[in-house]
């Protein structure tokens, strides 16, 4: 995506609730993309959401995990 994620800032404290016919309506949008669009515009929002950059996400830390045996 050509925009960057610095450009818009994420109000994370707003919320608007909808009735049912609204959010139905509000899928319309989208249901004709690809699934790779939708992807890409998910990793776009993911990006906005979590302050990185799109094209150098952050990597996972595996460090906090650990494997258990179910014995």
């Amino acid at each position: 995506m050509s925009d960057s994620p610095k450009k818009y800032k994420l109000d994370r404290s707003a919320f608007h609730a909808r009735n049912a016919s609204e959010h139905v309506n509000y899928g319309k949008a989208y249901k004709d993309s690809t699934w790779q669009e939708r992807l890409r515009i998910h990793r776009y929002l993911n990006s906005i959401a979590y302050g990185y950059d799109i094209d150098n996400p952050p990597r996972m830390d595996k460090t906090a995990f650990s494997v258990r045996s179910q014995d």
